[in-house]
């Protein structure tokens, strides 16, 4: 990836903070170092990895961000958010200088990790807005259910005008199919919906609903950590494993290999 991706759609519960707490611990075993920014208030992931969320935001402090920054239990580090309400408000506001010196202090900490995983608030406010201009790629997860393209115009225009803002070029990394149900025959018809109409966009790798996912979120561990053998745990591997791919990041040795990892009789993978 070299760089920074923000995990973004402005509908809830569509697996942002799922995607990136597993993404990153799939990350993390294959050798990639890899930093969770939890850029939402509601402070999801930093508890889905397991920890505490800070009194104010550290976007806002004025000491250095790699003082925030935690080891999770299952290998990526966090750099957590904070539910204070005042610093929300003050992060929803628009300013300039404010931005500029977020961006610049999370500049100093990039060269450090392989790659950066931005998890962002359900809205197209300025909080996404912020996330959106530090990160390099888009990822948006797809919920598998009606209505799943709503609102993907409003994304794609919030990508452009960031771009079109910023110093980084941002593109979309790819389309995640979430929560796919394949007894469910609607489930079906939306991702072949979503790939008929956004082609190449549409990442090959599909995350299933599986019950360890959830489970694993409420012990405040990647589904990796609480469950390897699970459908979900290997999905996001194969996640990981396609975006490495796909951006060239560097699997060092000690990584897992696609077709040693692929257990008999899996199929979350649809072409």
């Amino acid at each position: 990836m070299s760089g920074v991706l923000a995990i973004a759609n402005q509908k809830g519960g569509v697996g942002k903070t799922t995607t990136a707490v597993n993404l990153a611990a799939a990350f993390s075993l294959a050798g990639i170092s890899c930093l969770v920014v939890d850029a939402d208030p509601q402070c999801n992931a930093t508890t889905g990895l397991g920890v505490q969320p800070l009194p104010r935001h550290p976007w806002l402090m004025r000491e250095p961000l790699e003082e925030f920054i935690q080891r999770t239990e299952d290998g990526p580090l966090l750099l957590p958010s904070s539910p204070c309400r005042a610093d929300a408000d003050l992060l929803s506001t628009p300013s300039p200088p404010r931005l500029e010196r977020i961006q610049r202090r999370f500049n100093r900490v990039l060269g450090q990790y392989d790659a950066v995983l931005i998890d962002c608030p359900p809205s197209l406010g300025q909080i996404t807005r912020i996330a959106l201009s530090l990160a390099d790629h888009v990822l948006v997860p797809l919920q598998c259910e009606y209505f799943a393209m709503e609102g993907l115009a409003l994304m794609s225009e919030l990508i452009r005008q960031v771009a079109a803002q910023s110093d980084r070029e941002l593109s979309v990394a790819g389309i995640l199919l979430n929560q796919f149900d394949p007894d469910w025959q609607l489930a079906h018809e939306v991702a072949e919906e979503v790939r008929r109409h956004l082609g190449p966009q549409v990442l090959r790798t599909v995350i299933p609903r599986d019950e360890a996912i959830s489970a694993a979120s409420s012990h405040g561990r990647s589904v990796l950590g609480y469950d390897i053998r699970s459908r979900g745990a290997f999905a996001y591997v194969l996640l990981a494993l396609e975006l490495i791919k796909r951006f060239m990041l560097p699997q060092h040795s000690g990584g897992v290999d696609e077709e040693s990892s692929r257990p008999r009789g899996a199929g979350l993978k649809s072409d």
